[in-house]
C-alpha cells in the first residue's frame, strides 16, 4: 500500500467514504438548484418528468430524475444554436469551446468557464501523478490538440504539475519517435491505437525500447488498454509501463485513470458522482455488477450534465485500493460500450473481446476491422473479423499457413465470442493506421 504522501492530493484522494459522500451531497445540491433556476432546459425536463428537487433528499435520489443521452444534447442545440440551453454560467463567464470528437455524429458544444478549465487541468494533473508522471518529467503529448480535449487539458494537467511538455499531438509520426530519442520523453499520452502505430514506427527505424528513457505511457480516447493483449503490445513495443485513461468530452476529457497497481481507473468523486444503471430497468445495479455508467457534474459551472448517459459499459467498487486512494474504482476499465453491442447469430459481444484475440495472436498484426452487413430491421446477416498477418514468419505466398491462421484465429474467436464469424487475413500494412480514434466497427 502506498503511503498518503504518495497521493497527488491526500486530503482529497484519500477521504474517508463517509466525509465524500457529505461533500457530494454538499455539491450536488448547489447544482441542481442552479441549473433548475439557470437551465430552461433542465428545468422544463425535469417538469415534464414531474419531478420536483424537493424530492431529491440524497444522492441516491438522482435516480428519481431522467437521464441526458448526447442525441438529446443534439437535437437542444440545433433547437437553440449553437449551445443550447443547457450552458449555465453567463456568457461573460466563457473561456473555451470544446466540441465532441462528433465520430458518432454531430458533435455536441461544451464551454468551459475559468473555473472549469482549472479544475480539469486539476484532476488531470491529479491521474497523471497516480500512474506515476513526476515534476520535471518530460511528457510527449501526442493526443490531438485543437477542438478535440484531450490534448489541451492533458497540456494544461502537466504544466499544472510542473513538468516539461512536447506538444505535439496526433501527427508527424516519424518526429514522434526522434523525440522519444531526443530530448528522450519519459511519459507517452495517445489512444491506444496511435501508440501502437508508433511502436511500429519505433521497430521500422531499428530502434530499440531499451535504449529511449520512456518509462510509461496512459492511453485513452478508445478502449483496449487494460485488455491483457494490448497492454503487453504497448509494454513491450515502447518498453512501459501502460496504464488506462478514460474521459469524454461532456464530461471532462481525462478525469479517470489507473494507479501503480494497475486494479482499474479511478475516479475522481469529489467532482463527479457515478451511477452505474441497469439499461432494460433503468434502475441502479448492486455493486460491482455490469452497467452503464451515469455521471453527474458536481462543480462544472458553464455546462454542467445531469445524469449524462455515457453509453459506456463497467463495473464500479467502492472498496479503497491498495494505492491508499478511496475513491471508486472500475476493475477492468470500460467493458464496452452500448451502441457498439453486435448480436450475430444469437450471439451478443463487443469489439473489445476481437481485439482480446487477436492482438494475443503474435502472428498477426495489432490492427483489426469488424464488418458487419446489416439487413431489414438491421439485423446482422454476416460478420467479417478482418486481420493482418506479419511478413516474414513464413505465410508470404503460402496458402497452407494462411490457411492454418486463419482456422486458427476462427477457433480462438469461437471460443471467445460463442460465434463464428467470418476471416479475411491480409498483409501487413494493408489497414489503415490512426492517429485519433480508431474507427473498428464497420456496418453496411
Amino acid at each position: 500500500m502506498c503511503a498518503m504522501t504518495d497521493l497527488y492530493q491526500p486530503e482529497i484522494e484519500a477521504l474517508p467514504r463517509s466525509r465524500l459522500r457529505e461533500l457530494q451531497w454538499e455539491r450536488l445540491r448547489w447544482q441542481l438548484d442552479r441549473c433548475y433556476r439557470e437551465s430552461p432546459f433542465y428545468r422544463e425536463k425535469w417538469e415534464r418528468a414531474e419531478v420536483k428537487l424537493e424530492q431529491i433528499q440524497r444522492p441516491e435520489d438522482l435516480r428519481l430524475l431522467p437521464v441526458v443521452t448526447k442525441d438529446e444534447l443534439r437535437t437542444e442545440q440545433a433547437a437553440h444554436p449553437p449551445f443550447g440551453r443547457f450552458t449555465v454560467a453567463p456568457r461573460a463567464d466563457w473561456r473555451e469551446l470544446h466540441p465532441s470528437s462528433g465520430t458518432t455524429g454531430n458533435p455536441v458544444n461544451t464551454i468551459w468557464s475559468e473555473r472549469d478549465a482549472d479544475y480539469l487541468a486539476d484532476v488531470t494533473a491529479r491521474t497523471m501523478y497516480s500512474f506515476g508522471t513526476r515534476p520535471g518529467d518530460i511528457i510527449q503529448n501526442a493526443f490531438s490538440y485543437g477542438l478535440w480535449v484531450a490534448g489541451m487539458s492533458c497540456h494544461y494537467g502537466a504544466r499544472r504539475l510542473g513538468c516539461f511538455v512536447i506538444p505535439i499531438g496526433a501527427q508527424l509520426t516519424n518526429r514522434q519517435v526522434e523525440y522519444l530519442q531526443d530530448p528522450g520523453s519519459q511519459v507517452l499520452l495517445a489512444t491506444p491505437s496511435y501508440a501502437l502505430h508508433i511502436a511500429e514506427k519505433l521497430a521500422e527505424a531499428g530502434v530499440s525500447p531499451d535504449r529511449v528513457p520512456l518509462r510509461l505511457g496512459c492511453f485513452g480516447g478508445e478502449g483496449g488498454t487494460e485488455a491483457p493483449a494490448t497492454r503487453a503490445k504497448l509494454e513491450r513495443g515502447l518498453g512501459i509501463d501502460a496504464f488506462d485513461y478514460y474521459g469524454l468530452a461532456e464530461i471532462g476529457p481525462t478525469f479517470a485513470s489507473e494507479c501503480a497497481e494497475k486494479e482499474g481507473l479511478h475516479w475522481s468523486e469529489d467532482l463527479h458522482y457515478l451511477e452505474v444503471i441497469d439499461p432494460q430497468t433503468m434502475e441502479p445495479v448492486p455493486e460491482g455488477e455490469v452497467g452503464v455508467l451515469v455521471i453527474t457534474h458536481l462543480v462544472r459551472e458553464a455546462t454542467p450534465m445531469v445524469r449524462y448517459w455515457t453509453n459506456d459499459y463497467a463495473r464500479v467498487l467502492n472498496e479503497p485500493c491498495r494505492c491508499g486512494r478511496t475513491h471508486a474504482r472500475s476493475p477492468g476499465g470500460i467493458l464496452g460500450r452500448h451502441d457498439d453491442l453486435v448480436i450475430y447469430k444469437g450471439a451478443k459481444f463487443y469489439p473489445v473481446q476481437v481485439e482480446k484475440v487477436v492482438r494475443a495472436m503474435p502472428e498477426l498484426g495489432d490492427e483489426y476491422k469488424i464488418l458487419i452487413a446489416q439487413g431489414e430491421g438491421g439485423v446482422v446477416s454476416n460478420c467479417t473479423v478482418v486481420a493482418e498477418y506479419h511478413h516474414g514468419v513464413g505465410l508470404d505466398g503460402n496458402p497452407a499457413g494462411l490457411e492454418w491462421l486463419a482456422e486458427g484465429l476462427s477457433r480462438r474467436l469461437k471460443e471467445e465470442l460463442l460465434v463464428t464469424p467470418e476471416v479475411r487475413l491480409e498483409p501487413f500494412g494493408t489497414l489503415e493506421r490512426s492517429t485519433f480514434k480508431a474507427k473498428r466497427l464497420e456496418r453496411r
